[in-house]
């Protein structure tokens, strides 16, 4: 009977979630990157929006 090699299976989850890790962080960079570069125009938009949007009053709580 033949028997089932779990040091290569064991070996294959590690390296899928390794791949997993480093996709993650890369998406992470990428989108940490996207912040800092978007953001000027952001602030320059955000700030005249946030002239016309107030918050809601807070209900009393009683």
């Amino acid at each position: 009977m033949a028997r089932t090699n779990f040091q290569y299976e064991k070996r294959q989850r590690e390296l899928e979630k390794k791949r997993k890790a480093e996709e993650k962080a890369r998406r992470k960079q990428d989108a940490k990157r996207e912040a800092v570069e978007g953001a000027p125009a952001a602030t320059a938009a955000g700030e005249d929006e946030a002239d016309t949007q107030e918050e809601p009053a807070p209900q009393d709580a009683a």
